[in-house]
């Protein structure tokens, strides 16, 4: 191995060329094969293309018996030991979203042009016939200069100054001598101008021929200087050409290196600065002790030695060496950029089982989120998208007809209302509606889905192996209706203010539904997307606890702009500021602009793309219709308002008391009513039947049982509010 021209030994790695009596080739002597712990045969080898410290002195014993070894090399692509492979098809023809993209874009353009151009037409044929004959004009004057000899005349005038009589005569006589040989050439090209008109008058071909020829060339000759016959339809983008020193002047302007003092320099890897997208890339080496994160922290400081915004600037990490990134600098603000509307408004059905396209990163690739097996967040301040984003992922779930939805929006937003025309389970802002409590609703909804992760587990245990191979659910079991496991989507908007509701008791159920929903769903095939503008300082106690677990544990995060560093930690996950992840820099301006983590190895900066309420309501309903074709429309999208027998909980209550009883403990109370009126009770906790019985003003008491004191209700507390209700 060779770095900066010098030959170094690589420890760990085998030397080559192998010794020349070696039988086998991969049979070498320990000499070439030094390691730096031979009790660690399966440490991952970690070795570089080129060597990165100083050559060791052999400190070898030659006496030492020589032992033969095995080279273990790499299996598959290994992209440290081999370096990256450039892709045989570009990017651009790999992805059918880019490609169209980038088809539509170049086709755009061209039509852009030529209907400017076209609309400007008449115009241009006036200037070009003006220019025109001005250059008629100029050549005629010129071709008269040239017959009349006027570059003499001031050596004549000269000569005639001095008094120099014969110099005169003699430069006369040259001047006539040449002026009656040019004149004699002009006079031929009038001639045969003439002539020429006079034989293609009778061809209009060739006079139109002669007019598309002549007046172009006499036009361009004639235009002034710095004027254009036609003008531009597309305005060249401005931008600061980045170059190795530029990019050398910023790093050591931000502190990142000293271009005199050695082992300082910022040096760039191979193939060095390049045109990337609509922007320059470099992979950088920092001095040694520098490392990605104080290139995160300097990142303004960059911006300025660039002399560009901060919003063009990109740095990511390189994971061959800490102090090694990779720098993109973009021509221009790429997230000022819209991507436009979402490509689903073709209303083409969708498969869950792929990811959804969400918009385009800041070098204009196609940006996907996968929905199943995984749980999303969605943080963002007010305004700036958040609603749009979830709901845009909601859209792609709706136009798979074998998708089942689950839609919440505690805020009671238009944005989505439309989505009762294909929802399973839907409910909108917290106060009562002709559908019934929404909260009441969200817990049934709840409590129902836990049911049915628990259920499917079992039931995917209990298939055979040929239909089930792993365990898990396959597209085959979810779309086939005899084993009634769908995939299913559940959608919460300001999911917070769900843990903040007046019903301290609901607060925790609804707190350790979405908790065990969140942990334990995605692996069935129930997926999650929650969006929320307070990502912290909800609830209190063990309501706390859950609302930060239930954040904690989402997979894939999307955080358009927040308030500061901390939330956007908190929306993007533990450890993002330090991996230079901080939505708090997006600016104000960037409507639905956001940093995507999770959803895959890199974390780009996503514009996503719009969806309107007039793109969301057509696209809903050709999702129903194509739910009604498939026949999977179900729930509160076919009309399904059935609840719950509304019942007189104090009666039921009452109606629970043993004669002789006087008081009831609220789990004794409510095993009694699941046992008796499992239709109406049977899914109810002690918490939530205590919830009830105490808002008819019931109180809650202690009381002894068994020998113990228990919380619970009186006989004759229930017997007072009954009476007490009575007209």
């Amino acid at each position: 191995m060779r770095i900066n021209g010098t030959s170094a030994p690589l420890a760990g790695v085998a030397q080559w060329p192998l010794p020349s009596d070696a039988a086998d080739p991969d049979t070498i002597p320990e000499a070439a094969l030094r390691t730096e712990d031979a009790a660690a045969p399966d440490m991952q080898d970690t070795s570089y293309a080129v060597t990165l410290d100083e050559p060791e002195k052999d400190t070898s014993d030659a006496s030492e018996p020589a032992l033969t070894g095995t080279v273990l090399r790499p299996a598959g692509d290994d992209t440290i030991t081999e370096g990256a492979r450039h892709p045989i098809i570009p990017p651009v023809f790999r992805d059918r979203v880019t490609f169209e993209a980038a088809v539509r874009k170049l086709v755009g353009r061209w039509l852009h042009i030529t209907g400017y151009h076209a609309v400007r037409a008449p115009w241009y044929a006036v200037k070009m016939t003006g220019y025109a004959a001005l250059g008629a004009a100029k050549l005629a004057g010129r071709q008269v200069r040239w017959w009349w000899l006027l570059e003499q005349e001031p050596l004549r005038q000269a000569a005639a100054s001095r008094g120099d009589a014969d110099l005169w005569l003699k430069l006369h006589r040259e001047a006539a001598r040449v002026r009656t040989g040019r004149g004699l050439a002009v006079l031929g090209e009038v001639v045969s101008i003439g002539a020429g008109g006079v034989l293609a008058a009778g061809s209009p071909w060739t006079v139109a021929g002669a007019i598309a020829v002549s007046v172009p060339l006499l036009a361009r000759y004639g235009r002034p200087a710095g004027k254009n016959i036609a003008g531009q339809a597309v305005i060249p983008s401005r931008y600061r050409v980045i170059t190795h020193d530029v990019v050398l002047r910023a790093y050591y302007a931000a502190g990142l290196g000293h271009p005199d003092k050695p082992q300082q320099q910022v040096q760039f890897a191979a193939p060095g600065l390049s045109a990337d997208g609509d922007g320059s890339k470099v992979t950088v080496d920092l001095p040694y002790g520098k490392g990605f994160n104080d290139v995160i922290k300097a990142k303004d400081a960059l911006a300025s030695g660039l002399d560009v915004a901060i919003s063009q600037v990109f740095v990511t990490r390189d994971a061959t060496s800490h102090r090694r990134h990779t720098l993109w600098v973009a021509n221009r603000d790429p997230l000022a950029v819209p991507v436009g509307r979402t490509p689903l408004l073709r209303c083409k059905p969708t498969d869950i089982w792929e990811p959804a396209p969400v918009g385009l990163d800041e070098r204009g690739r196609a940006v996907t989120v996968p929905l199943l097996w995984n749980s999303t967040m969605v943080g963002a301040q007010p305004r700036q998208g958040k609603t749009f984003f979830a709901r845009l992922l909601a859209l792609y779930a709706a136009l798979d007809p074998y998708v089942r939805l689950s839609v919440f929006d505690a805020s009671g937003k238009p944005d989505w209302r439309k989505f009762a025309l294909v929802a399973h389970q839907f409910s909108s802002g917290l106060v009562m509606t002709r559908d019934g409590d929404p909260v009441e609703i969200l817990i049934e909804a709840l409590r129902e889905l836990k049911a049915d992760v628990q259920d499917r587990y079992q039931r995917l245990s209990d298939l055979p192996t040929d239909v089930c191979p792993e365990g898990k659910l396959t597209r085959e079991i979810a779309r086939d209706p005899k084993y009634g496991m769908p995939v299913r989507g559940v959608f919460l908007d300001e999911f917070q203010e769900y843990y903040d509701t007046p019903d301290a008791e609901a607060n925790k159920e609804i707190a350790s539904l979405l908790l065990f929903l969140v942990k334990t769903a995605p692996a069935a095939g129930v997926f999650m997307v929650d969006a929320t503008q307070k990502p912290s300082g909800i609830g209190a106690g063990q309501v706390a606890t859950s609302f930060n677990s239930f954040r904690d544990n989402h997979q894939t995060r999307f955080s358009l702009r927040t308030g500061s560093w901390q939330v956007s930690d908190l929306v993007l996950g533990a450890g993002a500021y330090g991996e230079g992840l901080d939505s708090s820099l997006l600016l104000p301006s960037y409507k639905g602009v956001g940093i995507l983590r999770g959803a895959s190895d890199d974390t780009p900066t996503v514009r996503s793309h719009l969806a309107d309420a007039e793109d969301a309501e057509k696209i809903l309903l050709a999702a129903r219709d194509l739910r009604e074709r498939a026949g999977t429309l179900s729930g509160h999208a076919a009309g399904d308002r059935t609840a719950r027998q509304v019942r007189d909980v104090l009666a039921d209550a009452y109606a629970m008391f043993l004669p002789g009883e006087s008081f009831l403990p609220w789990q004794e109370l409510a095993a009694r009513l699941a046992d008796q009126l499992p239709a109406s009770y049977g899914d109810l906790t002690a918490e939530a039947v205590s919830a009830q019985v105490r808002s008819f003003g019931v109180p809650s008491v202690n009381g002894k049982r068994d020998g113990q004191v228990l919380k619970g209700a009186k006989c004759d507390a229930i017997t007072d509010a009954l009476r007490a209700r009575t007209p």
